[in-house]
């Protein structure tokens, strides 16, 4: 186990100063920029010294490449990456059935410096589930609406099913969930994983969430749990889920966005860093959470629109993520192959932190109920 993971520390060792794990950060960096600096730090002796030029140098090298985006999104992109995600095992063995961020409550981030590595990281992401399903307005103190119903769920964008089996589990056998994703890999593991969890009232499906199939006034929840990152069309995403949506229903959207730039218009740097996001993760763009809230009105069918940002709950995963991987490399580790893709996403999750840390980015929560048809 040792010797898995000083094999770890020495992939990682060309990013450790680009990753920047050296330092505490506050919450909000005064940098202007996500992109990563390397600097070398003074040394005493001529050889040492020698030696962490060629480690610059050998930084600065691999700093180009991964400010190079690999992963722009294009047709097929977001199927054929999920696939492949699925099929290497990696995302799942660190990230577990809930391929989005934890919730991270403030006694979480208060036992010292970075605390949040105390919490475990797969559990965060079961809290964020309960956490996402309260404000939702169908657990918690409202527990009562949907538990022991008979309610139809659809999660769209539902990854390999976690928060759809964990729905399925909570509102109880009388309920159904169905999950929908681009991605023929996700759904064989989602079947399989809800088989293994006798979770029966959960089923996956193949469909394009911008042309779903399913007709008018269909189901009582909609739930959307980072999917709205990789839609090419916001608006129709919007409009669909509110279409099959029956009136009375609950709607509950948890998605990454950027920063409304109509009063204070992104800089050249914002831009820069804005199209890494968007061209290394496969995403076509982001939108803010007052344009998402503004599709939502357009519609005419919501009512009780209610917005939130989640970012100060949510942004310890980004680097909780990477830690995991040092602590335990068995994940990657017999799979040279991935390697240099695990540090480029490795890079990416930090650049992703320092977005988020400075309010380029946001976490946009929404919620909000169909009006009954008059």
């Amino acid at each position: 186990k040792l010797q898995m993971k000083l094999h770890a520390l020495t992939l990682l060792s060309l990013t450790s100063s680009i990753l920047g794990f050296n330092s505490p950060s506050p919450l909000r960096s005064s940098c202007s920029s996500t992109a990563l600096k390397v600097s070398p730090t003074p040394l005493l002796s001529r050889p040492v010294i020698a030696g962490a030029a060629a480690a610059v140098a050998g930084g600065v090298g691999l700093k180009k490449i991964l400010d190079k985006p690999s992963r722009p999104y294009t047709e097929n992109s977001v199927k054929d990456e999920y696939d492949a995600w699925t099929q290497d095992g990696i995302l799942e063995y660190y990230w577990g059935e809930h391929i989005h961020l934890g919730y991270y409550t403030p006694s979480d981030m208060e036992k010292g410096f970075r605390s949040w590595r105390k919490k475990d990281f797969k559990q965060a992401k079961f809290d964020f589930t309960d956490k996402m399903m309260e404000f939702g307005g169908f657990w918690g103190e409202n527990k009562s609406w949907g538990e022991g119903k008979e309610l139809k769920v659809l999660d769209v964008g539902c990854g390999v099913g976690g928060s759809s089996r964990y729905i399925a589990r909570a509102l109880g056998p009388k309920s159904t969930v169905t999950g929908i994703t681009l991605s023929p890999n996700q759904v064989a593991r989602a079947t399989e994983l809800a088989e293994e969890q006798s979770t029966p009232n959960a089923k996956f499906e193949v469909m394009n969430a911008l042309e779903m199939t399913f007709p008018d006034n269909s189901f009582d929840i909609v739930w959307a749990c980072e999917s709205g990152e990789h839609m090419p069309d916001k608006k129709k995403y919007i409009d669909e889920m509110m279409r099959v949506l029956k009136p009375g229903g609950k709607f509950v959207m948890a998605t990454w966005c950027q920063r409304d730039d109509r009063n204070e218009p992104f800089s050249k740097k914002d831009l820069r860093d804005l199209r890494f996001l968007y061209e290394e993760w496969t995403h076509p763009y982001f939108i803010s959470i007052e344009n998402y809230a503004e599709l939502i009105e357009d519609t005419g069918m919501m009512a009780e629109i209610n917005t939130d940002d989640w970012n100060e709950q949510t942004i310890a995963s980004w680097r909780h993520s990477v830690w995991v991987g040092v602590e335990d490399p068995r994940g990657f580790i017999f799979k040279p192959r991935q390697y240099f893709k695990c540090i480029r996403d490795g890079y990416c999750l930090e650049r992703m932190h320092r977005a988020f840390n400075r309010g380029l980015m946001q976490y946009g929560m929404f919620t909000a109920t169909k009006k009954q048809e008059s």
